[in-house]
């Protein structure tokens, strides 16, 4: 088969792609025929070697990439038959092996896809679909929700912003330029401003003010100067959701700049980061991640989720690395076999 290897910790360049045995499924495995792998940021972290959330970098050489969509080709041992054949989508866990044309994982990590989702599709629900369903999980989104949402055209930016308009919700959509502006709105935006812009925050404001509305949530995986702005839209009894501090640059592990208590209460405001253990405590169930999978396959299925795709062939995950780190890309971005 065709893969892309790391044999070495640095820039995208890095990503080699070539010639790679092909993998055995053991025992209660199967192997999936791969037509879509998922690109995350933290794969980008781990290629330059910062480990992240992860406890420990990858053995090199490695295989990078945890989610894949495709058909599955073959069984190990004792594996349930019924598998053979049957299109599946599963998140690899903390096994790489997705940038590849086969890949390898266990049963209980399949979900079965319906004829209406194609594999890209069900890959950016699988890892961004679910985060997105966990940081809806620590607000409850209603027609009286106004939420601002910077990255508004990312993977998982995308999302929150049909979430909040399924419910009925206003949506200030923050966003880098106007090709994303412009994505954003087409999601159903209230309101989408390109940030990089000095006044975006003064737009803001008035689109509020005009509608006699304040900001009630800000859901936040970016950080930096963004965000320090974005926090005085919010009004008394807002809500700081944190799922990322992009801006601090790959691999940034000092975790999000947070106001102290002190001020959250001078200004009525709450944060929360939410990633992580607060995210699993949250989804509940005997298998969190699951039931978070479960639930963003479900949302896509009543067309509440759709997905923005960002593609690359595989031969070109260096390209879909470069891009994703220099913001120059929008929704997920997949690699395709």
């Amino acid at each position: 088969m065709h893969a892309v290897r790391l044999h070495a910790f640095g820039p995208a360049e890095n990503l080699t792609y070539e010639e790679a045995p092909d993998p055995a499924p053991g025992p209660g495995q199967v192997r999936i025929a791969v037509e879509a792998a998922g690109v995350h940021l933290l794969d980008t972290a781990l290629r330059t070697g910062h480990r992240g959330p992860l406890p420990a970098l990858p053995d090199l050489p490695t295989i990078p990439g945890r989610e894949v969509a495709g058909t599955v080709d073959a069984l190990g041992p004792g594996t349930d038959p019924t598998w053979l054949g049957r299109r599946v989508v599963a998140h690899l866990g903390m096994v790489p092996g997705g940038y590849a044309e086969r890949a390898v994982t266990g049963t209980d990590r399949l979900h079965a896809l319906p004829d209406t989702l194609d594999a890209a599709q069900a890959v950016a629900l699988i890892g961004t679909g679910r985060t997105a369903a966990g940081i809806l999980n620590f607000t409850k989104v209603t027609p009286d929700t106004v939420a601002l949402i910077p990255a508004a055209a990312g993977g998982i930016g995308t999302l929150l912003v049909q979430y909040v308009k399924h419910a009925g919700g206003t949506v200030v959509a923050l966003a880098g330029g106007p090709a994303k502006t412009a994505q954003a709105t087409a999601n159903g935006a209230d309101l989408a401003l390109d940030y990089t812009t000095p006044d975006w925050a003064d737009t803001a404001r008035a689109f509020l003010t005009a509608r006699g509305q304040h900001a009630t949530v800000l859901l936040d995986g970016v950080g930096g100067a963004t965000t320090d702005t974005a926090l005085d839209l919010l009004g008394p009894g807002g809500h700081h959701l944190v799922f990322g501090w992009s801006a601090q640059g790959i691999g940034a592990d000092t975790g999000p700049r947070l106001l102290d208590p002190a001020e959250q209460t001078r200004r009525g405001i709450t944060q929360e980061p939410v990633l992580g253990p607060p995210l699993l405590a949250r989804a509940g169930g005997p298998d969190p991640l699951r039931t978070l999978e479960l639930r963003a396959l479900d949302l896509a299925a009543r067309g509440v989720f759709r997905p923005a795709l960002h593609r690359f062939p595989l031969a070109e995950a260096a390209a879909a690395h470069h891009a994703l780190e220099t913001r120059a890309t929008t929704g997920k971005v997949v690699l395709e076999p």
